[in-house]
């Protein structure tokens, strides 16, 4: 695919009686949709532009310069899918060095240099902004920071050493690091000032104007932005320390499943030396590699599943179809229904009635909003005036008629069938026709849960996933008959929550939970062959999954998981086999496999759990033999899957996974990862 050349395009603008600032304006001539991006043509085009500048600013002509972007876009840094195409390593240190060659230009220039970041400035786009003298930004960019270790690479054009000898290495740590590792996440324009990214905020209506002047009001010396001082031998030892501290958490998450991490973390601690022309080169080396690693292909594939497929889902019919929803029940009251309830009202801006068997529950409902409302505005993530907005959308009944003028009830009831089929027969009896009704199943047939009723036709599976607030995806499922307007509708409501959805047929456990549970049964299988809790534990830790069975074990709890196990072996045989070790679990009441509430990938597990496993006289598996079993498992479970069209294509489940198990970027989706560990033969895409 030819590069969409990002120009760099030069005019002079006054500076009151200052004299002349050059600026630089970076844009690719498409809509504000398409983010400017840095490819081979591009960041030529920028070379052209600053060396004419720094000549300029050599012979006196100019007093400042300034590179800003088009609107809503700065720059999203290098072209990915060009770089994904880079098979030497020679090409790909060429990338490398040309950025470093051109930002160095706009950093050494003989005047002052301003970034007037007015949009989206990621990777290679905020390097540049770091590259110059002073940054300004606007109010309402909300994309901010320096991705790369998510998507397998480094900030390799001077992020790294910018980076922490601007706003220490502390701060430096979770831009570069942190942030990437916890699903990508980004800065908006206030976090990026507090952390001394950029020096000011200004108002976004008139932005390029409001820069100017700041511009001038720092050359005539009203504004001098504060900049730390260089660190001498104890602030070194104390840069090392940090990050020390700081691989030590990525190991515990990562266990060495990706390199990027660490080769972040190595040229971090090389910074400290003060030595850009060093730190520079090791970019130069580090990129090289990593451009040509399969994690930086993988982190590619992901990221356009998650930033296109998942924006216009496959299989969704045509958005008109839909019924508006206005207003919503939530059957239930626990804690998935008080969860959706908030969603909701807070995502949909729309009313919301709770209903629960008894007065106790609905209040203790209603309890869990208003203190998660209260946290989010205690954490100023809202404020005042949404916080009363949100809680007085919700409310709860225990009347079932106080459904009736609903647009959509959802169902948040006990996981199973009999249960749910009783729920949607009273439904039926009061809502009105065009009421659509969705289950949050998350493994339960929903043609059997819709067969007995007058029209089937309205029922759907939106499958939100827990946490709600936190987990991006809803598996939106179609049964036997369920009509185009249902479906339809369960998409639109996806995406009014903020969620992206998949398309899934009505199979047992969907997508995300068979193959989590088929991972679980085969690491249960192999303690009831004899294998140790340690080695178990361990044997995943390669991939770099979120969390490991165990703590996936904990977080669902050991009665819902033997549920949704037997639940599968019904319906899908006995690859999803009894785990005599996990019922008397149950039988116990045992409270912790690890010894953490809420789990995390690092959280030890209690080896004491072993009294309950071993019933089969079978072999004990080492970690590696283990691993190979899973994805032999995981293998065959998404082959089934694809033959009984489950979904229509592969990309569907490693989307999936991505965003409904945490699958790693660095593994770029299931089905990649098996096909290149051998379990994966054939070709699976559609």
């Amino acid at each position: 695919m030819s590069e969409r050349i990002t120009r760099a395009l030069v005019r002079d603008v006054q500076l009151d009686d200052l004299g002349t600032l050059a600026l630089i304006t970076l844009d690719n001539g498409l809509d504000f949709t398409k983010p400017n991006t840095l490819g081979a043509g591009g960041m030529a085009s920028l070379r052209e532009a600053v060396e004419a500048v720094a000549a300029r600013a050599a012979a006196g002509e100019i007093v400042a310069a300034a590179v800003t972007g088009k609107p809503f876009h700065f720059a999203a840094g290098a072209d990915l899918k060009a770089a994904a195409g880079i098979t030497t390593t020679v090409q790909a240190r060429e990338i490398a060095e040309a950025g470093h060659n051109t930002y160095r230009i706009l950093t050494d220039m003989a005047v002052p240099t301003f970034a007037y970041v007015g949009g989206v400035a990621l990777g290679g786009g905020m390097e540049l902004a770091l590259s110059a003298t002073y940054r300004t930004v606007a109010g309402s960019v909300r994309n901010l920071g320096l991705p790369e270790v998510f998507l397998g690479l480094i900030p390799g054009w001077g992020g790294t050493f910018l980076a922490p000898h601007l706003i220490g290495i502390e701060k430096a740590l979770g831009v570069v690091v942190e942030n990437p590792l916890r699903n990508n996440r980004q800065l908006k324009a206030d976090e990026a000032v507090e952390l001394g990214l950029m020096d000011v905020a200004l108002e976004p209506a008139d932005f390029l104007a409001e820069s100017l002047r700041w511009s001038a009001r720092v050359l005539r010396g009203e504004v001098s932005p504060t900049r730390p001082e260089p660190i001498d031998e104890a602030g070194r030892a104390r840069w090392l320390e940090a990050v020390e501290a700081a691989r030590a958490k990525v190991d515990a998450r990562l266990h060495g499943a990706a390199p990027a991490p660490y080769v972040a973390l190595d040229l971090l601690a090389l910074a400290a030396d003060g030595d850009k022309d060093a730190s520079f080169a090791a970019e130069n080396d580090a990129l090289a590699d990593l451009i040509v690693s399969p994690e930086f292909k993988a982190g590619v594939y992901a990221f356009d599943l998650t930033s296109s497929r998942a924006k216009r889902p496959v299989g969704a019919p045509p958005t008109e179809l839909a019924r508006p929803v206005r207003s919503v029940g939530v059957v239930g009251a626990g804690l998935m229904a008080s969860q959706l309830a908030l969603l909701f009202a807070r995502r949909m801006r729309l009313p919301v009635i709770m209903r629960d068997l008894d007065a106790d529950r609905a209040e203790k409902g209603l309890g869990f909003v208003r203190v998660e409302v209260a946290k989010l505005a205690e954490q100023g993530r809202i404020g005042a005036d949404e916080a009363n907005r949100i809680t007085s959308l919700v409310t709860a009944t225990t009347d079932l008629a106080d459904l009736a003028d609903r647009d959509l009830v959802i169902e948040a009831v006990f996981e199973e069938l009999d249960v749910k089929k009783k729920v949607f027969a009273e439904l039926e009896t009061v809502v009105g026709a065009d009421t659509i009704l969705a289950t949050n199943t998350s493994a339960l047939s929903i043609t059997a849960m819709a067969a007995d009723l007058a029209h089937p036709e309205r029922v759907v599976g939106l499958h939100f996933f827990n946490p709600v607030a936190q987990m991006p995806l809803v598996e939106v499922i179609r049964a036997e008959r369920t009509d185009d307007a249902a479906y339809a509708t369960a998409f639109a409501v996806a995406k009014a929550s903020g969620k992206s959805a998949i398309a899934v047929a009505d199979a047992p456990g969907f997508v995300v939970n068979r193959l989590l549970v088929r991972l679980l049964g085969e690491v249960l299988g192999a303690l009831e062959d004899g294998t140790d809790v340690p080695t178990a534990d361990a044997a995943l830790r390669p991939l770099g999954l979120p969390m490991g069975p165990f703590q996936l074990l904990q977080l669902v709890g050991p009665a819902v998981a033997m549920h949704v196990l037997d639940t599968l072996r019904e319906n899908l045989g006995d690859r999803y086999p009894t785990s005599p070790g996990l019922a008397r679990m149950v039988t116990d009441g045992t409270p912790f496999v690890t010894y953490e509430g809420r789990p995390t990938a690092a959280s030890p597990v209690d080896p004491g759990i072993e009294r309950y496993f071993g019933s089969r006289s079978g072999r004990a598996y080492t970690a590696p033999e283990l691993l190979d079993r899973v994805g032999g498992a995981l293998a065959e479970e998404v082959t089934l899957m694809l033959d009984e069209q489950v979904v229509s294509d592969a990309a569907d489940i490693d989307l999936g996974m991505i965003l409904g198990a945490g699958w790693p970027f660095h593994l770029g989706g299931i089905t990649p990862y098996l096909r290149r560990s051998g379990h994966l033969t054939r070709d699976v895409a559609s």
